[in-house]
């Protein structure tokens, strides 16, 4: 890429879309970001006000027009606006389908209209469902909930502007990505967010089930440079799966934090494992992971005291938060 080449991060505010703006800026990218700040980081764009390479559009992806400005000489697009988490997305559907589909569909017309160079579209690895490991890019797509098959109907929009429009379009499916500036607030999942807290208050971590489960926990940062390279590409109409290809169990994040324990119940829905297979991520554009996860976790507790005012949860609390959890995904449920 260009280094007079304008970057166009939507979600650039977040957590992910936020180390993305970082990256960018440090290799010498002019970078537009778009955000309707509804949870973003916005400590962490203040920090560069100044830069002249950096400009904030406060927009909403739903109500963008194809030749809205801020798409005007736009080289590369980095698509992360959308909604997460599970329970809300049960308990209002509308909502994810608008944003992460028909969003994204707004967006997309805004990159055909400039001939955006690259789109690259923020996928989930939540549209295996209860996934083989290690996972591959053919495995079946089964999403659990609306959140999931939002992000999967997101990215299949994608690839029909690719194939109709001949939009260049790649797509990451991010596992598990994790470091600063997650998430703290909102709705209960966000693991890190919730342990910080808990660590911070002296309370026991509210470990699921018996703490076995795994998770491919990626650093954010390694996330960031490999939307990077997914944009720089010559390839184009490609999905790759995104994590460290390296699971770790829940108790050994409790270990490296260090504290006591007490148990809520495993929830419905959720994978025993997810583990990336990312050969063909690091065949095709030279990815690999750098930042192990004792590191990674190492320097989130250097900076544990951003988690000060994150939630604290309880058993109590967290069995309230994911009632509609059980109630739509339980086993009772789906065979009714």
């Amino acid at each position: 890429m260009s280094s007079k080449a304008l970057a166009l991060v939507t979600g650039g505010a977040g957590f992910i879309g936020s180390h993305m703006v970082d990256l960018l800026l440090a290799e010498g990218y002019a970078v537009r970001v778009l955000d309707n700040m509804s949870g973003g980081h916005a400590k962490n764009l203040e920090q560069q006000r100044d830069n002249p390479a950096l400009e904030l559009v406060v927009a909403d992806i739903r109500e963008l027009a194809p030749d809205d400005a801020v798409f005007d000489n736009v080289g590369y697009i980095f698509h992360f606006a959308g909604i997460g988490d599970i329970i809300p997305s049960i308990e209002r559907p509308i909502n994810y389908m608008e944003t992460n589909v028909s969003g994204t569909v707004r967006v997309l017309e805004g990159a055909r209209r400039c001939g955006a160079k690259k789109f690259v579209y923020a996928a989930s690895s939540s549209c295996y469902g209860l996934a083989e490991t290690p996972t591959r890019e053919d495995h079946p797509i089964q999403p659990q909930y609306p959140y999931a098959l939002s992000k999967y109907m997101g990215e299949q929009s994608a690839f029909h502007w690719h194939q109709v429009y001949g939009l260049p379009v790649n797509a990451i499916r991010i596992f598990n990505a994790y470091g600063p500036r997650v998430r703290t607030t909102g709705a209960y999942g966000a693991v890190f967010g919730v342990f910080f807290r808990q660590k911070l208050a002296g309370a026991p971590f509210t470990v699921v089930g018996d703490g076995e489960q795994t998770r491919d926990f990626l650093y954010v940062t390694d996330v960031a440079r490999a939307f990077l390279l997914a944009a720089e590409t010559n390839k184009v109409g490609e999905i790759w799966n995104l994590g460290a290809g390296n699971p770790q169990s829940v108790n050994h994040l409790v270990d490296l934090i260090g504290g006591e324990k007490t148990f809520v119940p495993k929830r419905p829905g959720e994978p025993d494992c997810t583990f990336a297979d990312i050969s063909k991520i690091s065949a095709d554009i030279g990815w690999a992971p750098t930042v192990a996860f004792e590191e990674g976790v190492a320097m989130m507790m250097a900076d544990i005291g951003a988690w000060e005012n994150a939630p604290l949860w309880d058993p109590n609390s967290i069995a309230q938060a994911t009632k509609t959890w059980f109630d739509f995904l339980g086993n009772d449920k789906k065979a009714s």
